[in-house]
C-alpha cells in the first residue's frame, strides 16, 4: 500500500520461467541464458488520463538486464475511434523506493519501445506507469473519454551459474568467506570455492580463472561475487592485485549489480586513474606491478568485482599474478600506529571500526606521521619546560612573603607541568581528566590572585576573596573547562575582586574623612575635598611601579596573541609561549605593586594616611 492515506495498492508482480535457451558459445547464439517473465496478477490494466499504477518486483540473483513492456495497448470503450498509437504510457523505475515523474531511476514512453535497465541491482524495484495525452487523443469529449489498457510485461536475464557478462560468455565465481582465526568478528577472507583453504593464505592465482572469450575482439572479463552479511556491514574491503610485469587489469566493483564501463561504484585504472576522489575509496602503495585499495564501511548485500584483462591477445600463459580480496575492521590493522575501536550505530546491528592513533600519527588508517619521534621530544620538553616561568610570580610572592599566591603560583605551574606530561604521552601521574581539571582550575586561581595582589587589604580580606574565587573556578574548570568563553569569564572575575579589594581598603583607610550633614559645604570643606582628591591621586601613582605595570599588560597582550594564533599544527609552539608570557603578566604586575603596609595590621604609611591623621587630630 502506499499515498497519503495508504489507500493506493502497490500490485506485486509474479514471476516465473519463460523460456531456456541453449547454444554453442558464440558471439551470435546465446549461451544457456534463463529469461524471467513478469506480469501483474489481473493481466490488464487501465488508467485513465495523468493516473498513475505502481508496480513491485524483487530481484533476487545477479541479472544482465530488466525488460519492461507493454503489450497490447488500446483504448476502452471499443468503439472509440481515437488512436492509442499517440497516447504516452510512460514508465518510471527506481530502486528501492516509491518512483514518480520527478524523481526515478530510469524513464521510457513503453508506447514506443520497452525500458531496458541493464545491470538492474539486486533487491526491491518499483514501477509506476503513468497515462498522459488522453484527452487530446480521443477528441477531449468528457462523456466520451476513454481509459487505456495494456498488459504489462517484464523480462529479466540472468545467466547460468558460473557466466556472466555479454550473452553469459564471461566467466563469473563465487567467492567463499573464510573467517580469519584469532581476529575481531567478521573479519575474513574470500576464495573462490574449490580452491584450498588455508588459515594462513588469503591470495589465489588469477590466470587460471580469466575468462578466454573476448566479446567483440576486444576486451574480456572476469567476475566475482561475494556476500556481506549485515552484521560485518561497516568493515572495510580490501581488494589487492600484485603481478610479476606490469599490471594489465581494470577493477571495476559495485554493490547489487554487474559492473561495467559506464556502470560502477569504485575503479581502478592505474594509480593516477581512480575513485581516489570518493572519500570511501582509499589507495595504497600502487604501482604499474601492483593495485591495493580499500574500499571504506562497505554496505551489506552482494558486492561485484570485475577485472576487465586488456591485453587478451598476449595470452596469460606466462604471467602470474595473485589476487586477494579481504574484510577487515581497520585498514592496515592502523597501521601498527593506533589501536582499533568499534562503535554501533543506532540500531545497535552493525559495528563501525575507526582507528585511535597514537601521539605522533593520524589519518583514518594512523599512516600519516603528524610528527617524528624527534620533534615529539622538542615538543614535550617545550609544552612542559615552559611551565617552569611559573618560578618567576612564585619567587616574587614568597619574597614579600604573600604566602597564599606562592602557594597558588608554585601548585599552577607544577599541575600544569603534569597535565602537558599526560597530554603529549610521556607520563600520566593521575588520570587525564583529574589533571586537566587541576590544571585548568589552578590557573583559572592564579589569574584571579594576580589581582586580588594588587589591592591592599588585611590577610582576613584576602582568605574570603580567595575561598570565594576558588569555588567560582572550580564550576568552571568542572563543567566545560576548554570553552573560550572561560577566559572572559576569569577576566571578569579578577576584575571584579579587584574592585571589591579596593573598596574594602577606601572604606578602612578614609574613613575618618567626614562631613557636617546640617552645615553647607562651605569654603574649608571645598578645600578639605581639594587636597583629599589630590593626596589619593598622588597615592595611586606612587602605588605602583608604572614600568612594570605597562611590561605586565604588554606580555598579557602577547599570551592573548598567542592563544589567538593556537591551531592543531602549531599548538606546542604557541601554548609554550602562552605559558612564559602568562606567567611573566603575573610576574610584572606582581613587581608593579609598591608595598606600603609593614606588618598584617593595616598600618599604611602613605602620604594620604598622614594627612587624614593629621586632620582628625586638629579636629580632635
Amino acid at each position: 500500500m502506499q499515498g497519503q492515506y495508504c489507500n493506493q495498492t502497490v500490485e506485486l508482480l509474479s514471476c516465473g520461467l519463460s523460456r531456456n535457451n541453449s547454444g554453442n558459445g558464440s558471439a551470435s547464439g546465446f549461451f544457456n541464458q534463463s529469461m524471467l517473465s513478469c506480469r501483474n496478477n489481473f493481466v490488464t490494466s487501465c488508467l485513465g488520463d495523468e493516473e498513475m499504477k505502481i508496480y513491485t518486483l524483487e530481484i533476487l540473483r545477479v541479472a544482465e538486464f530488466l525488460t519492461v513492456s507493454a503489450e497490447n495497448v488500446r483504448l476502452r470503450p471499443v468503439n472509440n475511434s481515437g488512436n492509442s498509437s499517440g497516447i504516452d504510457l510512460m514508465c518510471f523505475a527506481r530502486y528501492g523506493a516509491m518512483p514518480s515523474a520527478t524523481l526515478h531511476d530510469f524513464s521510457g514512453n513503453l508506447n514506443k519501445s520497452p525500458l531496458v535497465i541493464n545491470s538492474p541491482k539486486v533487491g526491491q524495484w518499483y514501477i509506476s506507469i503513468l497515462a498522459l495525452n488522453l484527452s487530446k487523443e480521443t477528441g477531449g469529449s468528457q462523456s466520451n473519454v476513454s481509459k487505456v489498457c495494456y498488459s504489462l510485461e517484464l523480462q529479466e536475464l540472468e545467466c547460468p551459474l558460473g557466466k556472466a557478462g555479454p550473452n553469459c560468455l564471461s566467466e563469473r565465481y563465487m567467492l567463499q568467506t573464510v573467517l580469519r582465526k584469532d581476529s575481531t568478528p567478521f573479519e575474513s577472507y574470500f576464495l573462490p570455492y574449490g580452491e584450498k583453504v588455508m588459515s594462513d593464505a588469503a591470495n589465489f592465482l588469477l590466470e587460471p580463472l580469466l575468462s578466454n572469450y573476448s566479446f567483440g575482439g576486444l576486451n574480456t572479463w572476469t567476475y566475482f561475487i561475494l556476500d556481506i552479511p549485515h552484521g560485518a556491514a561497516g568493515g572495510n574491503l580490501h581488494i589487492r592485485l600484485t603481478s610479476d610485469r606490469k599490471l594489465n587489469y581494470e577493477i571495476y566493483v559495485r554493490n547489487g549489480g554487474l559492473p561495467s564501463l559506464v556502470n560502477w561504484d569504485y575503479y581502478y585504472v592505474n594509480k593516477t586513474s581512480n575513485s581516489h576522489g570518493s572519500m570511501f575509496f582509499a589507495l595504497y602503495s600502487s604501482s604499474e606491478e601492483k593495485a591495493d585499495f580499500y574500499i571504506l564501511y562497505v554496505r551489506e548485500g552482494t558486492w561485484n568485482i570485475a577485472l576487465r584483462n586488456l591485453n587478451s591477445t598476449d595470452g596469460t600463459s606466462n604471467r602470474q599474478t595473485t589476487m586477494s580480496v579481504s574484510l577487515e575492521r581497520c585498514p592496515k590493522r592502523c597501521s601498527y600506529h593506533g589501536d582499533c575501536k568499534s562503535a554501533l550505530d543506532a540500531s545497535g546491528l552493525t559495528s563501525y571500526s575507526f582507528c585511535a592513533c597514537d601521539r605522533t600519527h593520524g589519518g583514518f588508517d594512523c599512516s600519516i606521521e603528524i610528527v617524528s619521534r624527534q620533534g615529539h621530544i622538542w615538543q614535550s620538553i617545550a609544552l612542559i619546560a615552559s611551565n617552569a616561568a611559573a618560578v618567576l610570580p612564585a619567587f616574587w610572592a614568597l619574597r614579600q612573603k604573600a604566602f597564599a599566591e606562592w602557594v597558588i603560583y608554585t601548585s599552577s605551574g607544577i599541575s600544569s607541568g603534569l597535565y602537558h606530561a599526560c597530554d603529549v604521552g610521556t607520563w600520566c601521574a593521575l588520570s587525564f581528566g583529574v589533571l586537566q581539571f587541576f590544571d585548568f582550575w589552578l590557573s583559572f586561581l592564579a589569574v584571579v590572585s594576580t589581582f586580588v595582589y594588587l589591592t591592599t587589604i588585611g590577610e582576613v580580606y584576602k582568605r574570603a576573596i580567595h575561598t570565594v574565587v576558588a569555588i567560582l573556578t572550580a564550576l568552571m574548570a568542572i563543567t566545560k573547562a576548554t570553552r573560550p568563553s572561560n577566559v572572559i569569564l576569569v577576566m571578569a572575575i579578577g576584575a571584579l575582586a579587584l574592585l571589591v579589594g579596593w573598596l574594602i581598603e577606601f572604606s578602612t583607610k578614609y574613613r575618618s574623612l567626614s562631613f557636617s550633614m546640617d552645615l553647607c559645604l562651605n569654603s574649608l570643606e571645598r578645600r578639605r575635598i581639594r587636597e583629599w582628591v589630590n593626596s589619593l591621586v598622588k597615592t595611586i601613582m606612587k602605588r605602583f611601579r608604572w614600568g612594570f605595570l605597562l611590561a605586565g599588560f604588554m606580555a598579557l597582550a602577547m599570551a592573548a596573541i598567542s592563544r589567538d594564533l593556537e591551531n592543531s599544527q602549531n599548538y606546542w609552539i604557541w601554548h609554550s609561549v602562552w605559558h612564559v608570557t602568562i606567567y611573566t603578566s603575573s610576574f610584572f604586575f606582581l613587581c608593579s605593586k609598591v608595598i606600603t603596609i609593614n606588618s598584617g595590621n593595616e598600618r599604611p604609611t602613605d602620604a594620604n594616611y598622614q594627612l587624614t591623621r593629621q586632620d582628625s587630630l586638629s579636629r580632635g
